[in-house]
This record gives structure tokens, C-alpha cells and sequence, in this order.
């Protein structure tokens, strides 16, 4: 049984002083707090992936040192130890019941067994807890703040909380509205574990993980309500929402997450979209061409430190998916082809990691 309890109990003796989140509405800037980042996906849900000592190389090569992991799988960790690469490493779902009925001692060790034991604690730049818990697996869903307060608690002990940030990426379907973006909400549905999420992350200072991808907004769309030009940052008539001009779903999706942050209290907690990518075969749209716009847009907005309409100028850490194809994956056939490296570590097309040209 899963005890409930207030973050700010668990987390700060009651002397301690915190910034009261803004108030919905106000009028707020957004510092700097996570430096624009250019990160990628290494999914393993295959079974012809090249070693993983290839896999550096081909990072090294293309000049990317942030890479997202989905689970701690030792030899990946080994593997990675030592490089000066920093990871985004997972904690799986079916962990979250036995990290969150356990102690912050119980969870010291799993994360000293499972994490530190294979990669020194300077190359975890996130532990992210969970993946799209709220929708795709909400058996879970109790369990996932106790599990985060716990590790949280367990990093605080060795000295790690300030360098070693926890969150849990969603699906970005959490949102009941998101059209237009100053309507965005979060589904009431799922407000019982997003409120004390938030309330988490904003006295951490740690960001809002959500995985936005376009491209099933736009095949999933009816009556051509997501036009793929506009899905494709293509969109020459911008599309006005108040004061704000949009010319592409990338911006719109992140500002709607924005806007139902600030209608929670929650305005200053960061946003890192922790995984976004277009097919380039497999369903409607899934092109070579189509994969190297859209990524191509989105480098292009991180390097440029463009933030959104809403946050202009205020860097956006994003992790593109998929380093290769996965071969294993479920689902529709597209969800195995979204790769921007063959094999052979050679560009799936001739996208850039570095340059906002």
C-alpha cells in the first residue's frame, strides 16, 4: 500500500523556505535554467544493432555527448563509463511498486546496484523514472511519485541531488486540450498524480519530460485539423493564438504543455522534451525527406536558443529519437523506422547536430 503524503513533507524539513509557485496567469520570466541541449535516443528494442563500442564511435564522430537510455542495462552503462558522454538513464516501469513501498535506504541501493555500480554518478545527467506511466501503463501510476521521492532521497545521501535530476517523461496526450496552445490543460483524470509530480519538480528544480511527436498528431488528425506543412514546420500563414503567432505543432505542443503548467501554479518548471522524431518509412508521410525536415527544424531551434511563442529566447534540451531503427518494436509499422543512423553508423540523410543552418 502506497501511503500518501505531501512532497514538501518528504522532501524539506518544515524550516525550510520555498518560492511559492506563480500564480496562473501572471506575468512571469522564464531564467535560463537548462542550456539548451541536443541529445538522442539509444532505443534497443533489436536485434541487429551494432556493439555498442561502434554505437560510441558513431556518437563521438557526429559530435553528440547526450543520450537518452530507457533502462539501466549494465553492460550499456559499462560501456558508456568513461567516455565524458552524459546519459538520461531509466528506471523501468515494473520498478516503480518496490521503489516506492521500499525506504530512501532500499533505494540507495538499487540505484548504487543498478546505476553507479556500472558508470561513475558525473555522466548521469537525469534519471528519468518511468516512461509515459499515466497513459500506457497506469497500474503504475500510484506508485510514481513515492518511487521518485525515494530516489530523491537516496541521491541526497551520497551528495547527488543538485547534479543528478529526476522526472518522468509523459506522453504529451496527458493534455485534455491542447488547441489552442493558451487552452492547454491536463486531463482531471490524471491531475491526482500530475499536481504532486509538479509540486516535485518545482521545488528540485527539476524540468517537465514530455515526449512530443507531430507526427502521429498529424495522422491521427481529423478532417485535416494538423496539416503536415504545419507538422513539418513549413506553415507560411501563421496561426494566432492571442498575442502569440504559431507556425508549427513542435512549438504549439510545448506551449500548451506551458500554459496548463501555469493554470497548476506551476509557470517556472522547465520543459525538456524527452523524445521527438519523425519516420522515414512504414505509414502515411514516413519519408527520408519528411524525417530530415522535421528533425532538421527542431536542431535548428534548440542550437538557436529559440524557445516558443510563450518562452522566447529560453533554450529548449530536446532528445530526438531514434539513433536506429528498432526492429523489435510493437505497434504500427512506422514505430520501426525512425532511425537517423543505418547499421553502419552512415546517416539515414544529412542531418546535422551542431549548426543552426
Amino acid at each position: 500500500m502506497v501511503t500518501t503524503i505531501t512532497i514538501r513533507e518528504l522532501l524539506f524539513p518544515v524550516s525550510f523556505l520555498l518560492l511559492l509557485p506563480c500564480e496562473a496567469g501572471a506575468n512571469i520570466s522564464y531564467p535560463l535554467l537548462f542550456a539548451a541541449t541536443l541529445g538522442i535516443c539509444y532505443g534497443r528494442v533489436a536485434n541487429n544493432l551494432p556493439p555498442t563500442s561502434e554505437v560510441i564511435n558513431i556518437l563521438k564522430t557526429n559530435g553528440i555527448s547526450n543520450v537518452r537510455i530507457f533502462d539501466p542495462d549494465p553492460f550499456t552503462l559499462q560501456s558508456f563509463s568513461g567516455t565524458g558522454i552524459n546519459l538520461m538513464t531509466g528506471v523501468p516501469n515494473e520498478a516503480l511498486p518496490s521503489l516506492a513501498s521500499g525506504t530512501p535506504a532500499s533505494a540507495l541501493q538499487w540505484l548504487q546496484t543498478n546505476i553507479f555500480a556500472h558508470i561513475v554518478p558525473s555522466q548521469i545527467r537525469y534519471i528519468a523514472v518511468g516512461n509515459e506511466v499515466l497513459l500506457k501503463d497506469s497500474f503504475y501510476s500510484p506508485y510514481l511519485v513515492p518511487a521518485i521521492v525515494n530516489l530523491y532521497q537516496a541521491l541526497k545521501m551520497l551528495n547527488l541531488d543538485g547534479t543528478i535530476k529526476l522526472s518522468s517523461p509523459q506522453a504529451a496526450s496527458v493534455l485534455s486540450v491542447s488547441y489552442p496552445p493558451s487552452l492547454g490543460a491536463f486531463d482531471p483524470s490524471l491531475r491526482a498524480v500530475l499536481r504532486p509530480l509538479l509540486s516535485f519538480l518545482h521545488e528540485t528544480k527539476s524540468p517537465f519530460m514530455v515526449n512530443v511527436y507531430p507526427y502521429f498528431s498529424y495522422t491521427s488528425s481529423r478532417s485535416n485539423q494538423v496539416t503536415l506543412d504545419y507538422a513539418l514546420f513549413r506553415r507560411n500563414d501563421m496561426v494566432q493564438d492571442g498575442q502569440l503567432m504559431y507556425g508549427n505543432l513542435f512549438e504549439a505542443s510545448l506551449d500548451a504543455v506551458v500554459h496548463a503548467m501555469e493554470k497548476e501554479g506551476f509557470a517556472e518548471v522547465e520543459v525538456v522534451v524527452s523524445e521527438t522524431g519523425w519516420p522515414k518509412g512504414g505509414g502515411e508521410a514516413a519519408s527520408v525527406e519528411n524525417a530530415l525536415a522535421y528533425n532538421e527544424n527542431v536542431v535548428r531551434r534548440v542550437v538557436g536558443n529559440v524557445g516558443t511563442p510563450r518562452r522566447p529566447g529560453v533554450g529548449i534540451e530536446v532528445y530526438l529519437f531514434d539513433l536506429f531503427d528498432e526492429n523489435g518494436k510493437g505497434g504500427d509499422e512506422c514505430e520501426k523506422h525512425f532511425g537517423i543512423f543505418g547499421l553502419d553508423g552512415v546517416k539515414a540523410y544529412e542531418l546535422r547536430f551542431n549548426s543552426e543552418n
